[in-house]
């Protein structure tokens, strides 16, 4: 039987094990092994390629501390108190919780860096309060999905983090040029909102209070100082993207520990919202114990410890690929498309094809090496074409048939996942016209970098 038939009977094999359920980090190993031994490719060459990810990876060791991060004020309740400020200033307008929700992921990514975190925390806060609030529960799930696409595209991100270790690019760079097409992504994603919400009437309107909006802000305070100690740090060089990791973390540990005798103490743990409480127990947030500290540590590990061993494997799958020449397949086709436009929206049209299929690490780290040097061949600014690229990647999260995003929404507001597909299609178009926009238009990744 021939190289190519083997191949494609591998490749055949492990999609129906993806199919089947099995982690895409196994079906992704079992295709490295397979194909290694079909084109004769030591295996020690595999092992090798594994151990220096993790040798040279010093940049990925902010991604777990972002992890923890996004852990860490959720349990500290920072993350309820920025909801609760989201709120207070949409409440009044049509679908103004729903928009809320997506602004609290904006809020809450520009702290933990993660999509599947935003998504899981939002959807758990906020969908049973849309439920009660007249929305309908497939809505309310597509949009805590949805909204979490922001999360690797606002600053922090752990995707940005991989994209510039795989790239050699200043990755606070990066994090800089996310924060305009993130904050455009929200913008986009509410407008949808609105929209849907007041063609089906959904939504019970607040009256805007001047009052309100100044409480919860006051209340939500953490929350901003943690999101300007990271881009502060960033944006002016005080700190690498690990070292604002780190800073947050300790930062937020800190406030976890002190804020809960002292929230104990004034007794302003229960549920009730920020504009409700009084003003000095609106500086304190009900924090968490020291001996709740090493749980959600080890939540945090759980993710890290399925995110990093993919990378690794991922790096060794595009070794595979370039001894298959798929890399130079893939190369000349778009190389061929012509020009500055013709490869840019070729490279589009990949990412996002690959994307419903794949999460978005395995395509950043397979197709990024890949596209990225041809689209710097015509023209495209790198870092313009990395925020394309990863805004790409991001509406993968929320394109079935793979849609991470739609399956952690499923998972944590019990709606099936095939009942809320239809209410992704306008938060799809939203993200989509952005996505060309931002395409089209590189200062909007390229002015706020630092001359």
């Amino acid at each position: 039987m021939s190289d190519p038939t083997l191949i494609t009977l591998i490749s055949l094999a492990v999609t129906l094990l993806f199919m089947c359920g099995v982690p895409v980090l196994l079906v992704i190993f079992y295709w490295v092994i397979g194909c290694s031994f079909v084109i004769d490719l030591p295996l020690d060459n595999t092992g090798n390629e594994l151990l220096n990810v993790f040798n040279k990876g010093f940049a990925l060791l902010a991604m777990p501390l972002f992890i923890l991060t996004g852990d860490l004020i959720n349990q500290s309740g920072i993350a309820r108190r920025l909801s609760d400020f989201a709120y207070s200033c949409l409440g009044w307008l049509r679908g103004g919780l729903a928009m809320a929700s997506i602004a609290a992921c904006g809020l809450f990514a520009a702290i933990s860096g993660s999509n599947s975190a935003t998504t899981a925390t939002i959807g758990s806060m906020l969908h049973p309060e849309m439920v009660k609030g007249g929305y309908d529960e497939r809505f309310s799930a597509a949009t805590a999905a949805a909204g979490g696409t922001v999360g690797i595209i606002i600053p922090p991100s752990i995707i940005f983090i991989v994209y510039g270790f795989l790239l050699n690019l200043p990755i606070s760079d990066l994090f800089v040029a996310g924060i305009l097409p993130g904050s455009l992504m929200v913008l986009g994603m509410m407008t949808a909102a609105f929209i849907i919400c007041t063609l089906n009437g959904w939504g019970v309107l607040i009256r805007l209070s001047m009052a309100r909006m100044f409480k919860t802000g006051i209340g939500a305070w953490l929350g901003f100082f943690a999101i300007g100690l990271v881009l502060w740090g960033i944006y002016t060089g005080k700190f690498s993207p690990t070292e604002a990791a780190g800073v947050t973390v300790g930062f937020c540990v800190l406030v976890g520990l002190i804020c809960y005798p002292l929230d104990k103490v004034m007794g302003s743990s229960d549920d009730a919202p920020v504009s409700e409480k009084s003003i000095v127990s609106m500086f304190v947030v009900k924090g968490f114990t020291l001996l709740q500290l090493p749980g959600i540590v080890s939540r945090s590990a759980q993710i890290t410890g399925i995110l990093v061993p993919l990378i690794a494997v991922s790096v060794a799958m595009q070794q595979v690929m370039s001894a298959l020449g798929a890399e130079k397949t893939i190369g000349d086709f778009v190389t061929s498309m012509g020009g500055y436009h013709a490869v840019l929206f070729t490279s589009m049209a990949i990412v996002f094809i690959t994307g419903m299929i794949l999460e978005s690490l395995p395509v950043t780290i397979i197709l990024a090496p890949i596209l990225a040097p041809i689209a710097a061949s015509v023209g495209v600014d790198p870092i313009h074409f990395a925020v394309i690229f990863l805004v790409g990647a991001s509406i993968g999260f929320v394109t079935p048939p793979y849609g991470l995003n739609l399956y952690v929404a499923s998972g944590v507001t019990g709606v099936p996942y095939f009942r809320l597909l239809r209410y992704t299609v306008p938060y799809l178009v939203a993200l989509i016209s952005v996505w060309i926009f931002v395409a089209l238009t590189p200062s909007m990744a390229l002015m706020l970098l630092p001359n």
